[in-house]
């Protein structure tokens, strides 16, 4: 459309152009040859008429010379200006005599002497003025409607090529707008293996369209190369973390009765050894839940209470949590969840609270219900998360620098999988009363016992509350 315009722009001042030429000609042509036919005119009326006095008579008469058709008017005057007469009688005054062609009342009026016999015998010869003059509003009227026409033809001509414009940009666009479409569509659902549709014309536009399929085919092909690539590094992830988990169960075992019996500096060795065995199980079971959240296993779900598991993982963390204060608002929320799951995600977020707030703060920890939704919202009074890691707050291994608890970064990385595996999300907000801290917003979709179809078919929610109570 756009490019029509242009078209049809560029052809209104290529005609305006044209027309001011042509209309500048014609109109000098049109006027030139009023003037010429006048001149000559008047030029010829002294050879054409006889007139005479005593008896004044004048051959031919003068409505024989002054056509109504031509609107011309005739006067015979005497070299003082009077007139002696005139054609039509009512004619308006064409002024005093002059040699020069001049515009009077409306009329081109040329005057010429002429000799004329004072008596029918021809005695003598007397000499008189003939004015000539034509209307000139004709020969405007005709020059106004050539340039009537000429805005006209302007006018239609830029309109004609606006319409072949547009009917022209439509039909050579088309395939570029099919390619826009189905450029948006794989946009839009990330499928590089859809096909392009070539035109059938072999032009630029097939050239782009075959360059943009060959795109996509290249695209395609690394696309799937590193989805299996990621796929290949997420099984073995997943089972290295499987396979770590059972040594690692009877290195702690083994450790814990060493430190239970040994003293001194073997059984210091033995405790350090020990912590460092413990984070290196939580370290396996992060990179389990994270492979598995990665290749979408889904695990058994079931009605889960958020207020519950939240009341359960404050009392987890209690022995160390002794220098912070965790209060609890907890009201009945379920959810349609991996129990185990959820309980990662309330620990995770509360011991995120726990390494970077100062030691005599609170932590606030509330869940509720709000219409389709479940929110769990971890509160604290630290100092927040600084601006320059809010972008990346959730990616694998980031730690923030007032980490005090030694963690591997993959807290909220671990929050952000489960409430995304949940339908859910997490959020870093703002807190309400202006003050420093932090405050993740957990929501999650409420429990329905209407199933994906819209009938009744899971256990309904009243048992299921009963029975967590």
């Amino acid at each position: 459309m756009r490019l029509a315009g242009v078209s049809a722009l560029l052809t209104f001042v290529i005609l305006c152009g044209f027309a001011v030429a042509i209309g500048s000609l014609t109109v000098h042509r049109i006027r030139s040859d009023f003037n010429r036919q006048v001149a000559e005119a008047a030029r010829a009326l002294p050879s054409e008429m006889s007139i005479t006095f005593q008896p004044f008579r004048i051959n031919p008469p003068l409505q024989d010379l002054a056509l109504p058709s031509d609107h011309a008017v005739i006067r015979v005057l005497t070299p003082a200006g009077e007139v002696i007469t005139q054609q039509p009688a009512k004619a308006p005054s064409l002024g005093p005599p002059s040699a020069e062609p001049q515009t009077v009342n409306g009329y081109r009026v040329i005057s010429r002497p002429a000799y004329v016999l004072v008596s029918e015998g021809g005695a003598s010869v007397g000499r008189v003025i003939i004015q000539y003059g034509r209307r000139v509003a004709d020969t405007e009227d005709t020059v106004g409607r050539v340039e009537l026409f000429l805005v006209l033809g302007v006018l239609a001509g830029s309109g004609l090529a606006l319409l072949a414009g547009i009917s022209i940009a439509r039909r050579a666009m088309k395939p570029i707008a099919t390619l826009t479409s189905t450029a948006a569509e794989i946009a839009r659902t990330r499928d590089p293996s859809r096909g392009v549709p070539q035109p059938a014309a072999d032009d630029e536009v097939a050239e782009l369209a075959r360059t943009l399929e060959g795109m996509l085919e290249e695209l395609d092909a690394a696309r799937g190369e590193t989805e299996a690539m990621l796929a290949r590094q997420r099984r073995f992830v997943a089972d290295a973390s499987h396979e770590l988990r059972t040594p690692l169960t009877s290195v702690l075992a083994n450790l814990e009765l060493l430190a239970e019996s040994l003293q001194g500096e073997q059984g210091e060795a033995a405790r350090s050894a020990l912590r460092s065995s413990q984070r290196m199980r939580r370290l396996v079971a992060d990179l389990l839940l994270l492979a598995r959240t990665d290749a979408a296993r889904v695990v058994k779900r079931e009605p889960c209470d958020i207020g519950q598991i939240a009341v359960e993982a404050a009392g987890e963390l209690g022995p160390v949590s002794a220098e912070h204060e965790i209060v609890l608002n907890t009201r009945p929320a379920v959810v349609d969840g991996a129990r185990d799951e959820l309980h990662r995600l309330v620990i995770n977020l509360i011991e995120n609270a726990l390494k970077h707030t100062p030691a005599g703060t609170e932590i606030r920890v509330s869940t509720a219900r709000e219409g389709e939704r479940v929110t769990l919202i971890v509160e604290d009074d630290g100092p927040g998360v600084p601006e320059q890691l809010r972008a990346s707050l959730f990616e694998r291994f980031v730690r923030g620098a007032g980490d005090t608890g030694g963690s591997f970064g993959l807290g909220l990385a671990i929050v952000q999988a489960v409430a995304r595996g949940h339908g859910g999300r997490v959020e870093l907000q703002e807190r309400p009363d202006g003050r420093p801290g932090a405050r993740f917003l957990v929501s999650l979709p409420a429990y329905s016992d209407l199933d994906d179809d819209g009938k009744d078919h899971r256990p309904a929610l009243e048992p299921v509350v009963d029975q967590l109570g």
